[in-house]
């Protein structure tokens, strides 16, 4: 990995960590338990589109770690890691389908399949099929909040296009 990529892959994992950070004291009055903007996802969706699959995938596993570590909350590495794992790889199959499609679009993917992730896990971990009725309600929840995301991270990248920043493969 050149210098400059791996500069690039540092700053973006930095700010999704503030970003995790800062969502941990949003409190939001009107969703279920367990559910959040997710907003260092923001940085997920711009590495889909500058980046490698590879790199993008590390950024991934890199912050999730961190951002246990540095909540505390190691109990929630499993539901974490695989809704976004799972989250990762629906959105690049879907950005290799279709190439033309919107951050929004593969941001309102990652949204609801990270949930259906979390809510996997959850059922295996706990052996109790009954969550899944839970899935309805966080799937609404992670189509809203990943059109939020998904209009954050393409304001993001249209601002990294207009300046031209490149970097080089």
């Amino acid at each position: 990995m050149k210098t400059r990529r791996l500069v690039f892959s540092s700053v973006l994992i930095s700010i999704a960590l503030c970003l995790y950070i800062i969502e941990m004291y949003i409190q939001l009055p009107f969703t279920f338990p367990g559910a959040k903007i997710g907003l260092a996802n923001i940085v997920t969706v711009i590495s889909l589109y500058i980046l490698t699959p590879y790199e993008t995938l590390l950024i991934v596993i890199i912050r999730v770690v961190l951002g246990s570590i540095f909540s505390g909350n190691l109990s929630s590495f499993l539901f974490s890691v695989s809704g976004a794992i799972l989250s990762f790889i629906m959105m690049l199959t879907l950005l290799k389908i279709s190439k033309n499609i919107s951050p929004v679009g593969i941001s309102m993917v990652g949204g609801i399949f990270h949930n259906v992730g979390q809510v996997l896990v959850a059922m295996f971990i706990l052996n109790n099929i009954n969550i899944f009725w839970y899935l309805p309600f966080l799937l609404v929840t992670g189509l809203v909040t990943g059109i939020f995301i998904g209009y954050a991270a393409n304001f993001s990248i249209e601002h990294l296009r207009r300046i031209q920043f490149k970097i080089e493969r």
